[in-house]
């Protein structure tokens, strides 16, 4: 969905954008797409083509629908590592800033909203239990990444492979619910 708001009508203008966002959040000029993840994704979609075609159904959704789904398939493909989730998460705690650039990446009101969609949907189905366990806004990924954002503390990077039931890194929920309750970084 926030994908068709882009102002540009091609999955290569959208992915292009998505990267050069992706890589001024974590300060990785290098940060590019895992074609295998890429193909694994685009293969096993059936219910992201579902919700997409059932959003253009009821007019949410506008453009190309595939071309969208190409997208975002890429989106979900972007290879990164969890020294580049803790600067992303680092760079929304501090209101945008990235903290090792200095660059106002975007304004403080927009980092403020993504941690918000982070607390109340970033770990798929876990996040009302994850908010109780672990109290900060994270947001996890197909990969058994998890960005995590303390606001004006700090951005925590974990990378699992093995996902629990609900889509999210088990070495990760771990992790941040050890350091949540040991360095006390809950904020809800």
């Amino acid at each position: 969905m926030v994908l068709s708001l882009l102002p540009w009508t091609k999955s290569a203008e959208r992915i292009q954008a998505v990267t050069e966002m992706a890589a001024k959040m974590t300060g990785n000029a290098a940060i590019s797409m895992n074609t295998s993840v890429y193909f694994s994704e685009k293969g096993t979609a059936d219910r992201n083509r579902a919700l997409a075609w059932f959003l253009k159904s009821v007019g949410n959704l506008e453009g190309d629908v595939e071309d969208l789904l190409d997208a975002y398939f890429q989106q979900c493909s972007l290879e990164v590592n969890c020294r580049d989730l803790a600067v992303l998460g680092a760079t929304l705690a501090a209101d945008g800033r990235n903290p090792l650039t200095e660059e106002q990446i975007v304004p403080p009101r927009v980092a403020r909203v993504v941690r918000a969609i982070m607390a109340t949907c970033g770990m798929y189905n876990g996040s009302g239990e994850f908010a109780v366990t672990v109290g900060i806004p994270a947001k996890s990924g197909v990969g058994g990444g998890i960005a995590a954002a303390v606001p004006g503390r700090m951005g925590i990077g974990t990378c699992g492979p093995s996902l629990d039931e609900k889509g999210n890194s088990v070495a990760g929920l771990e992790i941040l619910k050890r350091l949540s309750d040991e360095l006390r970084l809950r904020i809800y």
